[in-house]
C-alpha cells in the first residue's frame, strides 16, 4: 500500500522518478510512454463505447442499456488511472534495474469487456428490446 501511495504521488510530480536508479535507455523510457499512450486510447475508446451503448441503444430495456453503459464506462475509467500507473511502475523498475512490475489489470479489462460483448450476443439473440 505504501508503494501505492509513492506511485499516486509520481503521478503528479513525475519529474521526481528521475530522482530514483540510473537513466535507462532512452528507447525504453519512450516504449513505456508509447504502452501509456495505448492504454489511453484503449480506455478513450471504452468511454466513448459507454456512451455510445446509452444514447445510440434507446431500444434496449433501460436496465441492460444501463447495465451495459456503465461496465464500459467504469472499465474505461480503471484503465485511464492503471495506464499512468502502470507508466510510474515501469519507469521506477527501469531506474532501478528491477523486473518490470506485473498486473492482473489486463484480465479484468478483457473481463469487463467480454461481459459487455456477451450481454450484447443475448439482447440480439433474445430481442431484449422494450418493444417485446
Amino acid at each position: 500500500m505504501i508503494d501505492f501511495v509513492k506511485d499516486v504521488r509520481l503521478w503528479f510530480a513525475p519529474a521526481r522518478v528521475r530522482d530514483e536508479g540510473a537513466t535507462p535507455d532512452s528507447r525504453f523510457s519512450l516504449a513505456n510512454e508509447r504502452t501509456f499512450l495505448a492504454w489511453i486510447r484503449t480506455a478513450l475508446a471504452l468511454i466513448g463505447g459507454g456512451f455510445a451503448v446509452d444514447q445510440f441503444l434507446p431500444d434496449l430495456r433501460w436496465a441492460v442499456r444501463v447495465s451495459m453503459s456503465i461496465t464500459l464506462l467504469a472499465v474505461g475509467a480503471a484503465c485511464a488511472l492503471r495506464a499512468v500507473n502502470h507508466w510510474v511502475g515501469c519507469e521506477r523498475a527501469m531506474r532501478r534495474g528491477e523486473d518490470l512490475p506485473m498486473s492482473r489489470f489486463p484480465v479484468v479489462l478483457s473481463l469487463g469487456v467480454g461481459l459487455v460483448a456477451v450481454t450484447m450476443m443475448m439482447v440480439v439473440l433474445l430481442g431484449w428490446t422494450k418493444g417485446r
